[in-house]
């Protein structure tokens, strides 16, 4: 795994590198800005960019959205010491694979093997206040976006934060039809993972 990390407080990065290459994890470069985050990116194409959303300048969030635009698959890890809702409802639009505290050190690395892992790490804390977060209206019209009922009741059991198994347990399928089922939304709504399908569905509602 090779990463970039970047925070505007450049003790903070290099103790960051240091705790991660311990764990033999090959940090490529570390930065201080959005613009060096950027720049970066681009001169090394890391498998994740672990990168603080408070930076003076460019944040994280305006950062992210530059080299998602050009990156579709890129990995955006944010690590804040702040826990802020309005930084949770970005980072979750904007499609970043995680958002954890920077007080967690010891949360650093699994994060980072998890995204690696093409998983998210929001964590539930952050999934069971999606509700609230997003400003939720009264019903979801999923006949609006082609979506069958099936489909519609895989998309509210994600958005609780329910597993493939929790929800081929909840509606009698086999895990690999669930899958079938969750690749298929994702494509005819035209997103990348579970977490902005959680999102999606909060936002339309």
């Amino acid at each position: 795994m090779k990463i970039i990390v970047v925070d505007d407080d450049k003790i903070v990065a290099l103790s960051l590198k240091t705790i991660i290459e311990a764990k033999g994890i090959e940090v490529l470069a570390i930065g201080e800005s959005g613009e060096q985050a950027v720049e970066l990116y681009e001169q090394h194409n890391p498998d994740i960019l672990l990168m603080d959303i408070r930076m003076g300048g460019m944040d994280g969030i305006e950062t992210g959205k530059q080299i998602l635009d050009r990156h579709k698959d890129a990995k955006i890890l944010y690590l804040t010491t702040f826990s802020d809702d309005e930084y949770i409802v970005k980072a979750l639009n904007m499609g970043a694979k995680g958002y954890i505290l920077k007080q967690d050190f010891q949360g650093i690395v699994p994060a980072l093997e998890t995204v690696m892992n093409g998983q998210n790490v929001f964590g539930n804390e952050v999934i069971t206040k999606l509700p609230s977060l997003m400003n939720t209206k009264q019903g979801f019209d999923y006949k609006k976006f082609n979506l069958s009922e099936k489909e519609n009741s895989i998309i509210e059991l994600i958005a609780d934060g329910l597993s493939n198994k929790e929800i081929s347990d909840r509606l009698y399928l086999s895990e690999g039809t669930v899958r079938n089922y969750l690749s298929v939304i994702l494509e005819k709504l035209g997103l990348r993972d579970r977490t902005q399908l959680a999102v999606f569905y909060y936002n339309n509602k």
